[in-house]
């Protein structure tokens, strides 16, 4: 379970999240949409801890860190319950897809080498890539370079995983074959926080949408309630603005 309580963040004099607090249950789709700029991403990183809010508290599975007043030091182990995945990939250019997987299960999980090499080929045939072990990011398209960073995140067995737009970067033709993998990975009932504008993925395969704008939730419910039932009327007006046919099948 996530438990997230009056998450506040500024940058300078602009605040962007405004009191957050969420709780998300174990094994959760849930998928988080709103315009941009509204403090989506903002909210990821606070919980994963690439950025310190300035208030409130989050907690995963029984471990709590308050942000005003704990120690950098003492996010380290929250942050080895969640892994993330980026919008832009960031994968090391440098380093092979097997690479780019066996680094943290090395140098941040200490696995031996062996071990890591065996866990990064496993989850690299989880997503597809099998294969593809010795390709460089160069050498890949944007959705297998995505595909990699699911199965980076999917080896380091996380409580949760933050999906980060995951799709944003990709051309139309890609976003179906990233999708169908998170789709694949929400059936095995890992909890997952989805920062998404794919209303298809967000309809169909999360168990739960949460409605942002400008910095706090306006409407959470499950996705049958918020799509053709919303009760607020900024929830409304996002739909009408968004939702469109759909082109492509996950």
């Amino acid at each position: 379970m996530i438990t997230l309580s009056n998450i506040r963040k500024s940058f300078g004099d602009k605040e962007i999240l405004k009191g957050i607090d969420l709780t998300i249950e174990t094994g959760d789709v849930a998928a988080i949409i709103g315009p941009s700029g509204t403090g989506k991403t903002t909210l990821l990183r606070c919980i994963n801890g690439l950025e310190k809010a300035d208030a409130g508290s989050v907690t995963i599975d029984g471990l709590t860190y308050e942000f005003h007043k704990s120690p950098k030091k003492r996010m380290l182990p929250l942050r080895r319950k969640t892994a993330m995945v980026f919008q832009h990939y960031n994968l090391f250019r440098n380093k092979t897809a097997l690479e780019n997987i066996t680094e943290g299960l090395i140098v941040v999980q200490k696995l031996p080498k062996a071990e890591a090499t065996a866990l990064a080929k496993e989850q690299l045939k989880n997503v597809g890539l099998e294969g593809y072990e010795q390709f460089y990011p160069h050498q890949l398209s944007g959705g297998q370079q995505q595909r990699v960073g699911i199965a980076r995140a999917l080896a380091l067995k996380p409580e949760v995983i933050l999906f980060d737009e995951p799709t944003s970067s990709l051309d139309p033709e890609l976003v179906g074959e990233v999708l169908a993998v998170m789709r694949q990975v929400a059936s095995s009932g890992i909890t997952m926080l989805v920062v998404t504008h794919e209303m298809q993925f967000a309809r169909r395969v999360a168990n739960r949408v949460i409605f942002m704008e400008e910095g706090r939730i306006v409407e959470q419910g499950p996705p049958e309630e918020i799509f053709t039932d919303p009760k607020e009327k900024a929830t409304k007006r996002f739909l009408q603005n968004i939702l469109e046919p759909f082109t492509y099948q996950i």
